[in-house]
């Protein structure tokens, strides 16, 4: 069994500003260690598929940038999505190109913003996955829920498919408090980690049953795969495409869907409030981060420098961080109230540092 990983990397998050901009999104940056996530998010492929079976996707402004951080992966696996149209038109590039040369392989559909603690278990479960995607089923890892978040779409279990294995019930949006606490009180739900696995050929029968506009596209552009008239054609045609994501044009919609349950510390690293989760802290809960950073008689704290002093003092639940060119301070509980801050600079045309 051949795997391909593909990693999507074509978010612009905002997030994580100041550290995130529009040239260096959330993605590229090395949020939960000393790496960026999505060199992270490749290193825990080692031994799952070569650089030269591994694919990235994402936005022109990006390209140049995955392939400094990637070395070795090869140009051609760097797939280029001309605009952004969410997640189904890129999952679709993505089958039609590796299905071309490989019409059974399977396909890994990974976010490269991610953490993950144990990449051994994560690899444990996408093969797991990957095993059972052999059969035509569309697979979907879930991951065991931790906490009522409120945050997740979650993944309802049906009948089992066997040991750790389970047919989908249904996919849930985000519920309110108490919803969330009776989905992780039933040990019926799951969340909803945006992983997929598949066969190319399964997915581009999807595509066709329930995108096919977005199939249709494909199917033209694909004899000109492996060309140098792929790239023009792409250009024309992608922007045509509707904006859908995976899981409502496809997921939601499809009867063959399995998921796979895990549990490997995984974060999807929503907000600044969630570095503590990931980082070390000191015995006050704080988190420093930066050889000129200092945390004093604080509680709670993130505190992320950019190389020049930072001193925090008597602070509790606060996030503090020094870009270099621009300060963000808040209160934890608000973190993700960072949008509304890009939203209003924009407004305020103060684009430099956006």
């Amino acid at each position: 069994m051949k795997l391909y990983p593909v990693v999507m990397a074509g978010g612009s998050g905002t997030r994580f500003w100041p550290l995130s901009r529009a040239r260096r999104p959330k993605q590229f940056l090395p949020l939960a260690s000393g790496k960026p996530l999505l060199v992270e998010t490749l290193a825990r492929l080692k031994g799952l598929a070569t650089l030269g079976q591994t694919y990235v996707v994402c936005g022109p402004t990006h390209a140049a940038l995955v392939r400094r951080m990637v070395r070795g992966l090869p140009p051609k696996n760097i797939l280029v999505e001309p605009v952004a149209r969410n997640t189904a038109p890129a999952i679709a590039l993505a089958t039609w190109v590796i299905g071309a040369a490989d019409p059974d392989g399977v396909l890994a559909i990974l976010p490269s913003d991610h953490h993950v603690a144990n990449p051994a278990g994560f690899r444990s479960v996408l093969l797991r996955a990957a095993k059972l995607a052999r059969s035509g089923d569309l697979v979907t890892v879930g991951i065991h829920p931790t906490r009522p978040e409120t945050g997740y779409g979650y993944i309802r279990l049906g009948v089992p498919l066997g040991p750790n294995a389970y047919r989908v019930q249904a996919f849930v949006e985000k519920p309110d408090p108490l919803t969330a606490s009776e989905y992780v009180s039933s040990k019926e739900y799951l969340w909803n980690g945006g992983i997929f696995v598949f066969t190319a050929r399964a997915m581009k029968e999807a595509f066709a049953r329930h995108l096919p506009e977005v199939a249709e596209a494909m199917e033209r552009l694909a004899p000109r795969i492996g060309k140098r008239s792929f790239e023009g054609a792409l250009k024309r045609a992608f922007p045509r495409l509707p904006s859908v994501s995976l899981d409502y044009g496809v997921m939601e919609k499809a009867r063959n869907i399995a998921v796979v349950p895990g549990d490997f510390g995984w974060s999807d690293v929503g907000s600044f409030a969630a570095i503590s989760e990931l980082r070390p802290t000191d015995e006050s809960g704080n988190v420093a981060v930066g050889e000129a950073t200092v945390v004093l008689d604080s509680t709670g704290c993130v505190v992320l420098g950019s190389g020049r002093t930072l001193v925090v003092l008597g602070m509790r639940d606060t996030v503090v961080v020094d870009a270099g060119d621009a300060i963000l301070v808040l209160p934890r509980e608000r973190s993700q109230d960072v949008r509304q801050v890009v939203e209003v600079l924009r407004h305020k045309r103060l684009t430099r540092a956006l």
